[in-house]
């Protein structure tokens, strides 16, 4: 990944950081930078700038590291990735793929004309995730709800935003979600995708502006339980049925978000209706031009 990256992670010596990946190396811009969401404000209107202000930042900075030694579960005593966002809302969209339109439909109770009225519609599905403290970082625990029985992970490609509606760049989501709650009634949608460790980012914000593009990259997920694999599945984003403009627009609206904002942009990848997730299994998720987001499932709620 040679990318230009913005990054988060925890050093045990120096608490938060904000880092530049270029490559395998990650270099410390704590000092210059300040934040996720002070970059995205400085970015507004300005975009390509506030990029080439990173590299300036990288030139100048005293400490780096391999992402490598990054990669394991969080602790206080060692340095791990954080998710990439700090203040920044998390939204999502929905039946963006005709693969996301049909499971919809099948896990309707009512038979699910309202999915297949949204996915052809001027008008997009929008809904609110997370707020950026709530979200999860690799390695660390994604949550399935206790009252559920019919828990997935959903892979997506996530678009960053800044206070202008300008997509900066995309990182890899995990809308982890509750099929029974959300097929029994649409009503129930905000139970279904939002409680407790629902929401997943990283590792990292591949920064490339986008408008009416989508980038061209491969999405897989991969579902181990007990060292086997249980579910493996691929999509593509030529397959989002909607433009990343598009869906932006709708949801800034009636809506201003000063410290920027993350757009999921649905699933194509669904497994079987007879597959649940379980504590203990590992969810991969891979978009080719990003890297892998992992993490491992926990059981939340009383």
């Amino acid at each position: 990944m040679n990318q230009l990256c913005l990054v988060r992670y925890y050093e045990p010596a120096h608490g938060v950081c904000v880092g530049v990946q270029i490559g395998a190396t990650v270099h410390d811009v704590t000092a210059t930078v300040g934040s996720v969401g002070a970059w995205l404000r400085r970015s507004a209107g300005r975009v390509d700038a506030a990029i080439d202000e990173l590299r300036v930042a990288v030139s100048s900075s005293h400490r780096s590291r391999l992402a490598e030694t990054l990669e394991r579960t969080p602790a206080a005593d060692r340095p791990h990735w954080l998710p990439p966002v700090d203040d920044q809302e998390v939204w999502a969209a929905g039946v963006t793929y005709a693969r996301s339109r049909v499971a919809r439909q099948e896990e309707a109770i009512d038979g699910g004309d309202v999915y297949a009225r949204v996915y052809a519609a001027a008008r997009p599905e929008l809904f609110y995730k997370a707020r950026g403290a709530w979200v999860v970082g690799p390695h660390d625990q994604v949550g399935i709800r206790r009252d559920a029985t019919w828990n997935v992970p959903e892979p997506e490609l996530a678009l960053v935003i800044n206070p202008a509606l300008e997509i900066v760049g995309f990182t890899i989501g995990n809308d982890m979600s509750s099929r029974d709650i959300e097929g029994e009634n649409p009503l129930y949608l905000p139970q279904a995708k939002l409680y407790t460790r629902s929401c997943a980012l990283g590792p990292a914000i591949v920064l490339a502006p986008l408008r009416t593009a989508w980038p061209q990259t491969a999405i897989a997920l991969h579902i181990r339980r007990g060292g086997e694999t249980v579910f493996s599945g691929e999509s593509h984003t030529e397959k989002i049925q909607r433009r990343p403009d598009e869906l932006v627009e709708y949801l800034g609206r009636a809506l201003a978000f000063p410290d920027g904002a993350v757009l999921l942009t649905g699933t194509g990848i669904v497994p079987p209706d007879s597959f649940t997730l379980a504590a203990g299994d590992e969810v991969q998720i891979e978009i080719a031009a990003v890297g892998a987001l992992h993490n491992v499932v926990t059981v939340v709620g009383a």
